[in-house]
């Protein structure tokens, strides 16, 4: 099959690469649609993902397609079937496994981050990562149930009441997703700090009240004004302010993916009195069933954020310039 193949820091070349004989409790896939997720991005350049990554190999965890070939334990899949594919892998043994913390596993393997993924025309992927797409659904929305999927177990951790003034660090694609989910919460006043103009219009149309430029004025006056803040960007001035940002009794999710290197400075005095709520947010675990049905009931839509589609033999150049193409979210499609 052809694949783009991650072979080094800031090398990916599309070539023929192997397939593999099918274990009994697998399936080979036929993609049909793949994100490029920042995390991608960051393993291309050299950084961690959600596990270690040892190249040669195909990366693309965010993914959908259709089922060609079921190994002869699999249940109750079958050829021809449309599906999406949560990309994490437990060992069901360590501490956190045993003890419903299964995202944070010991040994945790994921599609397109340990093994190969949808950066391919094909991929092999247990049966029980597997998700049948209801027929109303596209491919390329399939493959974002992924993200919605990180989006909904980072959401979960926040308590967003109608009294609750929430501020958005990030009005992009991960942005959209929360933005989507935080006015079902019919929160009081939702605020989106995004410096891209372009993309205000659409984060007004979603459901944002305001859209700030962040500005160091801005900044200074957003100071101790929110109940919720999330922030989607994972830089150190964006994370700083999400929690100076926060009023008493406020709570922080720093969802955004920061460079292994970044520090940030952070009051404990401030928390201290503050009494603040700050969380992380870690992959998808059991997310997946939901936030198909999320955008199925299009009670979230993401189709209209994909901004760019692309063919597999562009994937090299588009990896290497994908910072400067303003994408908001870019699919592979086949």
């Amino acid at each position: 099959m052809k694949a783009a193949v991650f072979k080094e820091a800031h090398q990916i070349e599309v070539m023929e690469w192997k397939t593999t004989e099918l274990k009994p409790d697998e399936m080979r896939i036929q993609v049909k649609s793949c994100g490029i997720c920042g995390t991608d991005q960051h393993i291309y350049h050299g950084n961690p993902g959600s596990a270690a990554v040892t190249p040669p190999l195909v990366l693309g965890h965010e993914l959908a397609g259709i089922v060609t070939e079921c190994g002869e334990q699999v249940k109750p899949f079958k050829a021809g079937d449309r599906v999406s594919i949560d990309p994490n892998m437990y060992c069901g043994s360590c501490r956190y496994c045993r003890n419903g913390q299964s995202h944070l596993c010991d040994h945790l393997q994921a599609v397109g981050v340990t093994r190969d993924g949808g950066m391919g025309e094909y991929t092999i992927v247990p049966a029980a990562n597997c998700y049948l797409l209801p027929d109303s659904m596209s491919f390329a929305e399939g493959a974002m149930v992924e993200p919605l999927g990180c989006v909904l177990h980072g959401f979960k951790k926040v308590d967003i009441r109608p009294i609750h003034s929430v501020l958005l660090i990030g009005g992009g694609f991960i942005g959209q997703l929360f933005l989507q989910l935080v006015k079902k919460q019919c929160a009081a006043r939702i605020v989106v700090s995004e410096p891209a103009a372009e993309k205000h219009k659409a984060l007004l149309a979603l459901g944002a009240d305001e859209i700030v430029q962040p500005t160091a004025l801005v900044m200074e006056q957003l100071k101790g004004e929110f109940d919720v803040i999330i922030e989607c960007v994972g830089r150190k001035e964006s994370m700083e302010l999400a929690i100076e940002a926060a009023r008493k009794g406020g709570q922080v999710l720093l969802f955004g993916v920061a460079n292994p290197s970044t520090q940030i400075q952070v009051s404990p005095y401030a928390i201290f009195t503050k009494e603040l709520c700050i969380f992380g947010s870690f992959i998808n675990p059991h997310t997946h069933e939901e936030a198909i049905a999320l955008i199925d009931q299009k009670i979230v839509k993401v189709e209209p954020l994909i901004s760019h589609r692309f063919p597999l033999n562009e994937v090299p150049q588009i990896m290497d310039n994908y910072a400067g193409m303003n994408v908001t979210k870019g699919i592979i499609v086949y």
